[in-house]
């Protein structure tokens, strides 16, 4: 979720151990549970009205595509990439090339 590995979890849930100690971790995780969620719950809800603001004519609006990087991924290389052919493969490999040959 948060590309976290398991050593990194691990050191995280330590230091928060050490942080709050052993009698208010427990109140501390369910803290901030309920932020996240609410947060969730927020961010759930300014989507939905951003799409019934804009009416019936943008029902397959993603709130995504506001983010610059996929918009020009989606405008600007999306038709580059369905025209490409694909690369002959032999056994899922590519066909051996000799410089010599050429």
């Amino acid at each position: 979720m948060f590309n976290i590995s398991g050593g990194e979890f691990i050191l995280l849930l330590l230091l928060a151990l050490l942080v709050f100690g052993p009698e208010q971790l427990p109140k501390a995780a369910q803290q901030v549970g309920r932020v996240l969620r609410q947060l969730r719950t927020m961010a759930n809800s300014a989507s939905n009205d951003i799409k019934e603001g804009l009416g019936p004519e943008f029902k397959d609006f993603d709130v995504q595509d506001l983010n610059p990087k996929r918009f020009v991924q989606k405008h600007f290389w999306e038709d580059e990439e369905s025209e490409k052919k694909p690369v002959a493969r032999l056994n899922g490999k590519r066909p051996p090339f000799d410089d010599e040959a050429t």
